[in-house]
């Protein structure tokens, strides 16, 4: 007499421990893997096939680098600030950080910042019981201006034309980020031709 084990279908990505604490034991996660309700992403990650809710490939970043922030053009893209679509996530973790392994899909471009870079601007964004670190947009301004040469020039100033015009942006933050940054200098020429 088995009892069905029921995972909830409003996460898309769980660790062991969350299972865990809603009572799931390692029999039961390998079970589950087995019946294939569950697919082992790492050692500590795990991906509810039952999900039924938003998709987003932001939510895997948690599973493949546990520190990582959403960052550069994908983060652009969220804040719908460009039109461009990058091939992979841009995630950005710790210098000392370590990745174990990087999924097939979706890609991820990891970027190494230093403690000061990465600790600065971050946002969680919640989506239902799912969740993911994302750079604010100041934040992201600030970086791409900062990256420029890897972004690209012509995306670069999408982006910040398209910053430009939303009401909801914050010139206070942003040269205030770009100034911790050691970006104010750039920041100032680029907002003295285009405002």
């Amino acid at each position: 007499m088995s009892a069905t084990v029921v995972i909830p279908g409003d996460q898309k990505i769980f660790s062991m421990r969350e299972l865990k604490s809603k009572g799931f034991s390692q029999y039961m996660v390998s079970k589950l893997v087995s019946e294939g309700k569950l697919v082992k992403l790492n050692k500590n990650y795990y991906e509810n096939v039952e999900y039924h809710g938003e998709e987003s490939d932001f939510y895997y970043t948690k599973a493949y680098a546990p520190k990582g922030v959403v960052c550069l053009l994908s983060a652009a893209v969220y804040y719908h600030l460009t039109t461009f679509i990058p091939d992979a996530i841009n995630v950005a973790i710790p210098r000392k950080a370590k990745v174990s392994t990087m999924p097939d899909w979706p890609q991820m471009n990891v970027h190494y910042y230093t403690d000061d870079r990465h600790g600065l601007g971050i946002t969680t964004v919640k989506e239902g019981k799912n969740e993911f670190q994302i750079y604010d947009m100041e934040k992201t301004i600030v970086d791409i201006v900062f990256y420029r040469e890897k972004v690209g020039i012509e995306e670069t100033k999408e982006i910040l034309v398209t910053y430009l015009q939303k009401k909801d942006r914050n010139l206070n933050r942003l040269l205030k980020y770009a100034e911790l940054m050691k970006c104010d200098k750039a920041m100032r020429q680029y907002l003295e031709v285009l405002v």
